[in-house]
């Protein structure tokens, strides 16, 4: 596993676990885990893993793609779509998306957490996700859907 994947996956699992307000508080807690890593750095981890600063119960954290509600979730999918995936494809009753490498997991993700009518659900390897469309829907009428969002149509 290369630094950055290990370095994001525990920013991941802290994000999930704890309530983190800073940057400056995973710069603090990497460090303790023996990671050296500037603010900048962390800044970019959270920005690809697609984490946002939200306020809950009064405190200011940053949450993940599939821990925030519905409304910021579509915002964020749409966010992750324009900037993260490369290409719309249909293949056979699936659609397939091509992302940059590493960045398959992060837009899955997205599109789970934005329950989209008509997916199924999702496979993410490094850098290309499957989507398993529901009972009836076309794959070509679900990578137009897919197509539009990311243009912002």
């Amino acid at each position: 596993m290369s630094g950055k994947t290990q370095r994001q996956r525990m920013i991941g699992d802290w994000l999930r676990e704890r309530r983190v307000g800073s940057q400056e508080e995973l710069v603090a807690r990497l460090g303790l885990a023996g990671i050296v890593a500037t603010q900048a750095t962390v800044s970019r981890d959270l920005e690809e893993l697609g984490a946002v600063k939200v306020r809950r119960d009064g405190a200011i954290r940053y949450l993940l793609p599939d821990q925030v509600d519905s409304g910021h979730s579509a915002a964020m999918l749409d966010r992750l779509l324009s900037e993260w995936v490369t290409e719309i494809m249909e293949a056979g009753a699936l659609v397939v998306m091509k992302t940059p490498p590493g960045s398959a997991n992060l837009v899955a993700n997205a599109l789970d957490a934005a329950g989209l009518e008509g997916i199924a659900g999702t496979i993410a390897g490094d850098d290309t996700i499957f989507i398993a469309l529901g009972k009836g829907v076309a794959p070509g009428d679900m990578v137009a859907r897919l197509r539009n969002r990311r243009s912002g149509s």
